[in-house]
């Protein structure tokens, strides 16, 4: 499965950014598409995951209220908006998907270790 990545930038603390991420054709299987990230020496940590069938979102809690995903099922795309941005945010950003299956979509976005497919990544960097 191959997924794509697009969008990422040098920007200003303040500004705002859209990633985006090409992802095959949904089926009638549900998916969880889910934005991860990582910064130099941490551990990936997920951001943000969409249920494709339903819509069902999850964010955590360090972009809750900023940052935005969403799904186009007809152009097969999953983006993130980043609002507000902040060095923090500072980190390469991947894009995964992986079958729902009977899991919560908060537990899965939670560990990344639950999601097989992934893209290259996109550099995002915040600068103060």
């Amino acid at each position: 499965v191959q997924l794509v990545e697009s969008g990422g930038a040098s920007v200003q603390a303040g500004d705002s950014l859209t990633l985006s991420c090409k992802v095959p054709e949904f089926t009638s299987k549900d998916y969880a598409v889910g934005w991860f990230r990582q910064a130099p020496g941490k551990e990936r940590e997920g951001v943000s995951c969409i249920s494709t069938s339903d819509g069902v979102t999850y964010y955590s809690d360090s972009v809750k209220g900023r940052f935005i995903i969403s799904r186009d099922n007809a152009e097969n795309t999953v983006d993130l908006r980043m609002n507000n941005l902040n060095p923090e945010d500072t980190a390469r950003y991947y894009c995964a998907i992986e079958p729902m299956g009977l899991s919560a979509l908060s537990r899965l976005c939670r560990s990344p270790i639950f999601f097989a497919s992934w893209g290259r990544g996109t550099q995002v960097t915040v600068s103060s």
